[in-house]
């Protein structure tokens, strides 16, 4: 193998961050398109750029700024990537899943990871948010998985057991308070595709079929090396359009992606600010 392993590239970007932290996170949150300003609510915040963190791949995504934000969130230390990178970028799984070891070895027990997703559901909405219960990793059955490499136990066991991926306690209080908060909730299934193109008529029939309702094009890799890292994990994604096979409809930019999903995000934010309260109070 050339250069250094994975183990020795997470000790390095993690120590050049532990002495720059005022704080050791116990959450970590990962922010996706359009879903930043709750960064911005970090109190004492630390933030470093991602070029500025050995290893750390750099985003090239609109709405994705690419930064790494610590400090005080309702008095809980958190760790916040302001922006992550994709797949369909040119970086490799090991790459796009890199900050996740990170935030583990900093000391984030909880991973809240949040994306955009397209609609599957009939029942699902414009702006209406998904907690997510499970995950079907399209790419990763067909051999895109970031465990793929060299095994190294320093990280986790070689052969992982995803079935129960998604914190079932976090899940329930997700949902309670997006009740509380008056927003249109659900709990599904995200599909994860490689991207960056959206969805044939053809394949959103299939992915409907196979029991999705969510699909995004981020998320599930990370949840993987969360899972590897022996971390309790929370998903959340904003409805930013809603597929309908049959209709003619308006054709699908990542600029309207942004826009439902910076329209959305308060509602997020109540939820993500929430979770951290409780696991605050929890210790």
């Amino acid at each position: 193998m050339n250069g250094p392993s994975l183990a020795y590239r997470v000790r390095e970007a993690t120590s050049s961050l532990r002495v720059r932290l005022g704080a050791v996170p116990s959450v970590g949150i990962i922010l996706g398109s359009g879903l930043g300003p709750i960064a911005d609510e970090v109190e004492d915040p630390v933030a470093i750029p991602y070029t500025e963190i050995p290893h750390f791949a750099v985003s090239t995504v609109p709405g994705h700024s690419g930064d790494f934000v610590a400090g005080l969130l309702d008095e809980v230390p958190v760790a916040i990537l302001r922006g992550r990178v994709h797949y369909y970028e040119g970086y490799s799984l090991q790459q796009v899943t890199f900050p996740v070891r990170v935030l583990r070895r900093l000391g984030a027990a909880t991973l809240i990871i949040t994306s955009a997703a397209g609609g599957l559901n009939e029942a699902y909405r414009t702006g209406d948010l998904m907690v997510l219960r499970d995950h079907i990793n399209l790419p990763g059955l067909a051999g895109l998985n970031p465990l793929v490499g060299p095994d190294e136990p320093e990280l986790g066991v070689r052969f992982l057991d995803l079935t129960d991926s998604y914190d079932a306690a976090l899940r329930v209080r997700a949902l309670g308070l997006g009740a509380e908060l008056s927003l249109s909730i659900h709990e599904g299934v995200y599909a994860a595709v490689a991207g960056p193109s959206f969805e044939t008529r053809a394949e959103v029939r299939y992915l409907r079929a196979i029991g999705a309702d969510a699909v995004g094009m981020s998320t599930a890799p990370e949840v993987i090396v969360a899972r590897h890292e022996r971390m309790r994990v929370l998903g959340l994604s904003v409805i930013t359009n809603v597929a309908e096979p049959g209709a003619a409809d308006d054709e699908v930019s990542h600029e309207g992606v942004l826009s439902v999903a910076e329209q959305s995000e308060p509602g997020l934010r109540g939820i993500i600010r929430g979770i951290v309260r409780e696991l605050g109070a929890e210790g």
